[in-house]
């Protein structure tokens, strides 16, 4: 694992700083001629890897976590391509990964073979990625692959789902665990709820989150039994939930992290129409990663699940743009005229914070 190799530090300047990075290459007679490779190939200007270290050196984890200004790499439906996709979105810049204990739809061992590839090929250490998976309980996952004993107790499922996440993922705890959907009886979902907070005093897991929950008298009566609160809410961002307005105000007033799927596919009309466009090229971006910029405006934070190469950079360069400073959208009227087009319901707006 990355995590168990022994670290070897170096200095390393180039002409605009001198920075200092860490390797994990095991400590061996070999050791000198690794760490000169390593040199070589990273920081050499014609490696190709200038943009995505960029990212790493100029946009602190920390940072985009508490700002909220930043694109989550979504794994959903990639199948065996799960690994090389990962490793790409991780080179290209991405560093928040989110994925789930569920073969079903998502491939959790082949996300821990991709990030765990690209931070030895960038030179980037576990503390510099986040990870975030889920819980699925079983009216979720196929029969066939259930990830745990469907005998055991609901208890103990959660507990064997953490452990071969933690194991698919090449990682010793993980930054956020989040419940795929509530439970048809709250009573089971205060059961996952309460082992997902022992996690949390174990030092297992950072935060733990809710992931499809379209009710906000759910959301509102979790937060209240909860020890540890939910710090992340992810959900479709969609016309038929009314863009979970009052959801969204909660989340807000309780410092709980909206993370938004489906935020394109859900929206492609709206994205199509001629004013997006034409907003979107004033500002030299397509209407797509407008709309990422309009989510990280509101204080949200929109999964991108893309496979392709160049939207990724795009993605990418759209993050930089907004944690740089920059004010994508001029004001609250311009964050009002593109609500309306989207067809978000009593949208009154503001920056956010």
């Amino acid at each position: 694992r990355i995590l168990s190799t022994d670290t070897v530090v170096m200095a390393v300047i180039t002409k605009k700083k001198q920075t200092k990075r860490s390797f994990f290459l095991p400590t061996s007679p070999l050791c000198s001629v690794a760490c000169a490779v390593v040199f070589i190939v990273l920081f050499n200007p014609s490696s190709g890897l200038g943009a995505s270290r960029h990212m790493s050196n100029n946009m602190s984890l920390r940072n985009m976590w508490e700002s909220q200004m930043h694109i989550v790499y979504g794994t959903a439906w990639k199948k065996e391509q799960t690994a090389q996709l990962v490793e790409e979105a991780v080179t290209t810049g991405f560093r928040f990964i989110d994925t789930a204990c569920q073969p079903k739809h998502y491939n959790e061992a082949g996300v821990g073979e991709g990030w765990y590839r690209a931070a030895l090929k960038l030179g980037i250490d576990r503390s510099d990625m986040y990870l975030q998976t889920k819980f699925t309980p079983i009216d979720g996952q196929d029969p066939n692959r259930i990830p745990y004993d469907k005998q055991a107790t609901l208890t103990e499922q959660v507990q064997q789902s953490l452990s071969v996440s933690l194991k698919n993922l090449n990682t010793e705890y993980l930054d956020a665990l989040v419940l795929h959907s509530p439970l048809r009886r709250f009573e089971d979902t205060l059961i996952v709820w309460r082992q997902f907070e022992k996690f949390v005093d174990e030092g297992k897991v950072k935060v733990i989150g809710i992931s499809n929950c379209y009710d906000l008298r759910t959301l509102q009566a979790l937060y209240e039994e909860a020890r540890h609160k939910p710090k992340v809410l992810q959900n479709r961002f969609y016309a038929e939930s009314a863009f979970d307005t009052g959801i969204r105000q909660f989340c807000k007033e309780k410092g709980i992290l909206y993370q938004s799927f489906w935020t394109l596919t859900a929206n492609r009309h709206a994205l199509a129409t001629p004013d997006v466009k034409a907003i979107a090229a004033t500002k030299q971006l397509t209407p797509q990663t407008l709309m990422y910029a309009f989510m990280m405006t509101l204080g949200h934070t929109p999964l991108s699940g893309t496979t392709n190469k160049e939207h990724m950079a795009e993605d990418v360069a759209i993050m930089e743009r907004v944690v740089g400073g920059e004010q994508i959208f001029a004001d609250d009227q311009e964050i009002a005229k593109f609500a309306e087009i989207l067809g978000i319901p009593g949208h009154t707006s503001s920056l956010a914070d």
